[in-house]
Formats: C-alpha cells, sequence, structure tokens
C-alpha cells in the first residue's frame, strides 16, 4: 500500500498514470474474485484505498490550485 508522503511527492500526471494502472488491476481483481481464482483478498482493499488516497489528493491540489 502506498504512503501518502510517497504520493505526496509525485506529479499529477505520475498520479493519473498511477491511478489508471490501479483502475486496470481492481479490474482485473475483480474478475478474479468473480471466478473465485483470488490468491490475495487483501489487496482488492489495498488498492482500492490507495485509488481513493490518490483522487483525494488530486482534488486538495485542484482546489488549493484554484484559489
Amino acid at each position: 500500500m502506498a504512503k501518502i508522503s510517497d504520493l505526496n511527492t509525485k506529479t499529477d500526471d505520475q498520479l493519473s498514470e498511477q491511478l489508471g494502472e490501479l483502475k486496470r488491476e481492481q479490474f482485473n481483481l475483480r474478475f478474479q474474485a468473480a471466478t473465485s481464482q483470488l490468491e490475495k483478498p487483501s489487496r482488492v482493499r489495498e488498492v482500492r484505498r490507495t485509488i481513493a488516497q490518490i483522487k483525494t489528493l488530486q482534488t486538495e491540489r485542484s482546489r488549493s490550485a484554484a484559489k
């Protein structure tokens, strides 16, 4: 799971790229769960939380830039 401090040091482009990768992984994990092939169920939670952290950070940055 990514640390917030690690995410803070990344640029907006890096965050967007990582968000895309995590969404693809989340899709694959959901597919594996549906077919009962999921090896690490805890990874679903980690990915979901990291996606939320990135989206929160992007929102904070866009609001601070708008001011």
